[in-house]
């Protein structure tokens, strides 16, 4: 059982690092909100946790199949539905129930599977272990009101905890800075990206082995701090934006890995998204939702 599990683990990271590759091609592109690129990180999200995808005969997974890949059906739940699973190895014989072409590959695989598996729990261990140890920084802070708290356990702003994130600042932050961060970790609270940050470390421990889920889950964090400072500089005028640039050189600093801090990410390139924010026309909003639907209809759906 766990070598046939592994095997489709393996063929799930082949198809993610495929689909995360476009992302990242996609993402390289300036004109493209970071608020897009981080939408855009869910479909190889997808495809790490999820072995199952629609046919779509326009899928880049179709042009893909014709030289190295193969679809194997699942389901047809309508008559014009098929649902498959994408078989880039190609080392079985059957597949329902999944039959290995040699029993040499059998033995192979249910040692990796092992390996695997045992990898992941040790590595999902480390990950409670640090999302813990982050909490208890919150526990002697002090409630300064609404959702907002103070401790001297950290040195830069951030929001801790995901099913009820906490605003925890630094003592001595200064009344010039606190509106700026208090509005940039309220959206990180609203839109649940501790949650996101926890899902992306989980799906890149499940594809350990992969050295491009790392990659990918470097990328994702830093666009959600883009895509959130992003939506803060959306609220602000010019020279507001350049108080909030201030701010965010004022509150650098190293913070936890499993909480949203203002000061978290590479400054330099939040920095420059900042200082040359310009809000979107309906005209490149409407532009970009296409974009963005039409990258998920050729990335998420498998060969047709």
């Amino acid at each position: 059982m766990i070598g046939r599990i592994f095997y489709w683990v393996l063929n799930m990271s082949i198809t993610a690092t495929v689909t995360g590759l476009v992302v990242l091609a996609v993402r390289s592109v300036r004109a493209v909100p970071r608020r897009v690129a981080v939408f855009l990180w869910t479909v190889p999200l997808i495809r790490m946790c999820l072995p199952f995808g629609i046919g779509n005969r326009y899928s880049l997974m179709s042009l893909i199949s014709r030289f190295t890949t193969k679809t194997v059906i699942v389901a047809r739940p309508l008559p014009k539905v098929k649902v498959s699973m994408t078989n880039s190895m190609e080392l079985a014989r059957e597949y329902f129930p999944l039959t290995f072409k040699s029993p040499v590959l059998d033995k192979l695989f249910v040692a990796s599977g092992i390996v695997w598996i045992a990898a992941f729990a040790v590595i999902l261990a480390v990950i409670g272990a640090v999302y813990v140890s982050s909490l208890r920084k919150t526990k002697p802070a002090r409630h300064e009101g609404g959702n907002v708290w103070t401790s001297g356990e950290i040195q830069s702003p951030a929001v801790y905890g995901i099913i009820k994130p906490k605003i925890v600042l630094p003592e001595g932050l200064g009344e010039r800075d606190e509106r700026y961060v208090v509005m940039h970790e309220v959206i990180h609270a609203r839109r649940g990206d501790n949650l996101w940050r926890m899902i992306g470390f989980i799906a890149a421990a499940v594809h350990w082995f992969n050295p491009m889920a790392w990659v990918f889950l470097k990328f994702f964090l830093t666009d959600l701090e883009l895509a959130c400072d992003e939506a803060a500089a959306a609220r602000l005028d010019e020279g507001e934006r350049k108080e909030y640039a201030a701010a965010l050189l004022r509150c650098a600093a190293g913070g936890d890995v499993f909480a949203s801090a203002f000061g978290g990410a590479k400054l330099k390139p939040r920095i420059r998204s900042i200082l040359s924010f310009k809000k979107m026309t309906a005209l490149s909003a409407a532009f970009f939702a296409l974009l963005a639907a039409a990258v998920v209809f050729l990335l998420v759906t498998n060969a047709g």
